[in-house]
């Protein structure tokens, strides 16, 4: 029997059930990421013995998946989509906006499928958006494309923000830290392509980077969706 149709035990002593667990779960891991998550923690956020968790979660990972789950909810869209696009620009938008605010459902991502309610609704409401315009194979490839770009996208973004805090420099600080070896390295030659890219690139901040991307992959994903079947 999986956690989601596992029944809760009764409410006694402490008023208790998932919903509250789940909730001082990405409390705690809002806080102070997945380390700070553990059973015996979040019942003492909840003022319950531990042992009374285990009569709604036998395991971390089960919270986890709660926890995933209970963020799905902000990433399902508001409404349908306009088109095939839409959707799938939507979906790497609002995984990006959920990720920025719970920073640790970066380290969940791209593992195994959601497979709470509103991940699955999620992945309904996405492949909704696709059906018709190609066989399913081609349609799942489609979101695994873009789900594998924006995947990576939102884990180098919060990679570097967590660099921030650890440091305590911002990129720029960090950038100007590292100014005098840098110059000097590019200054030996060797690396003419990289030396190009510092000195005649253009800096972009994240979500535009993020976008352009985006865009990029959308684009191939579509010469794919129209192209003639074989």
């Amino acid at each position: 029997m999986t956690v989601w149709d596992r029944p809760e035990p009764p409410t006694r002593p402490v008023p208790l059930d998932r919903e509250r667990i789940v909730a001082a779960a990405i409390a705690l891991a809002d806080e102070g990421g997945l380390k700070a998550v553990s059973l015996r923690k979040v019942a003492a956020r909840l003022d319950a013995g531990p042992m009374r968790l285990y009569g709604y979660i036998s395991t971390k990972e089960e919270l986890f998946d709660l926890m995933v789950d209970e963020v799905h909810a902000e990433i399902l869209p508001e409404g349908p989509p306009g088109d095939w696009r839409e959707a799938l620009r939507v979906l790497a938008h609002r995984t990006r906006q959920a990720a920025l605010r719970h920073a640790w459902l970066a380290d969940l991502l791209g593992g195994r499928p959601a497979l709470g309610p509103n991940g699955l609704a999620v992945a309904e409401a996405t492949l909704a958006a696709l059906d018709g315009l190609a066989d399913i194979d081609t349609a799942m490839r489609a979101v695994e494309t873009v789900s594998a770009y924006f995947i990576g996208a939102i884990r180098r973004e919060i990679a570097n923000l967590r660099a921030e805090r650890a440091t305590g420099l911002s990129t720029l600080d960090w950038q100007r830290a590292s100014g005098p070896y840098v110059t000097g390295m590019l200054a030996t030659g060797r690396f003419p392509a990289l030396t190009k890219a510092v000195y005649e690139g253009t800096d972009v901040d994240a979500e535009a980077s993020f976008t352009t991307g985006l865009d990029w992959v959308l684009d191939a994903v579509a010469a794919q969706l129209t192209r003639p079947p074989a």
